[in-house]
């Protein structure tokens, strides 16, 4: 195959994975213990939003990690030559009845992969389609976005997260603001099996991938703005999209925020300078 040769790329279009795990009460606990959520929790609960991201991880042995800590390339997932990998976004629907107990199958299909030209580059898309299932049906559906990129050509180099006020989208009617601490992102990348060293391994973020500092995990971005809408809505969420449009950095406090909108809520995540760095919306279930 030769640098990019997206053709044999687009030859993983139509793949298939089943993996299946269970909601355990301690990874429920866990999962909840980052959030200082209150911990009391029996089978048949239902589970907190986002944690369907800490099932089923790819376990690999040390000895197939790549230099970045993720598995070698080339399994279920393309194996896309550009050095980096990030979360773009996704949407989810009815992302809310996964119980504690359950035992849930994830069907995952490689739907689509994409190159496309951005300013640092060559990128390339890749979209992947889950389902959850519990012993009820399906619970969940999501659609993945994963974008690959170049490290010599990405533009984040050393250069610190840029500083002085940035630009709200809309005015917010709800905001909470968090820490973005090493241990937060430590205990997620524990909990989602996730070793990618970006995310707790700070001389390798800095000096090998050129970040400012240890990057904050997508989904736990995506994670923060769902419960953020769970709790002003106090009803389920019949769907939410998100997209990533800046890293954030770990470090100092981080800001979630909402405003109403006629479908239901337009949320965001905020550095400390005021900078957006994701995107999302939900929809609200009738009623």
């Amino acid at each position: 195959m030769s640098a990019l040769d997206i053709e044999h790329l687009r030859g993983w279009i139509g793949r298939t994975q089943e993996k299946s795990d269970t909601v355990s009460p301690r990874l429920v606990e866990s999962f909840n213990a980052l959030f200082d959520a209150e911990s009391g929790i029996a089978a048949g609960d239902i589970a907190p939003l986002g944690i369907h991201w800490c099932l089923a991880p790819d376990i690999a042995p040390m000895h197939v990690l790549g230099p970045d800590g993720h598995p070698a390339r080339g399994g279920f997932l393309p194996p896309v030559p550009l050095q980096r990998r990030m979360w773009a976004g996704g949407r989810m629907q009815s992302p809310g009845d996964i119980r504690v107990g359950d035992i849930v199958t994830r069907r995952s299909r490689i739907e689509d992969v994409t190159e496309k030209s951005g300013r640092s580059g060559p990128l390339v898309f890749v979209t992947v389609r889950h389902d959850y299932v519990t012993p009820r049906g399906v619970a969940l559906g999501e659609r993945q976005d994963i974008v690959y990129r170049d490290r010599e050509t990405g533009g984040t180099g050393r250069t610190a997260p840029t500083t002085g006020p940035g630009p709200e989208p809309i005015r917010a009617e709800h905001s909470r603001q968090i820490k973005a601490s090493p241990t937060l992102l430590f205990r997620y990348s524990a909990l989602t099996f996730n070793g990618h060293r970006i995310h707790y391994d700070l001389p390798y973020a800095m000096d090998v991938e050129q970040y400012p500092g240890l990057v904050f995990h997508g989904p736990l971005q995506a994670t923060c703005l769902m419960r953020l809408a769970a709790e002003i809505a106090g009803t389920p969420l019949a769907s939410f999209d998100y997209r990533s449009v800046a890293p954030l950095y770990a470090g100092g406090e981080i800001s979630l925020h909402a405003a109403e909108s006629q479908a239901g809520l337009d949320l965001w995540v905020a550095d400390a300078s005021h900078n957006v760095t994701m995107k999302a919306t939900a929809v609200l279930c009738a009623g």
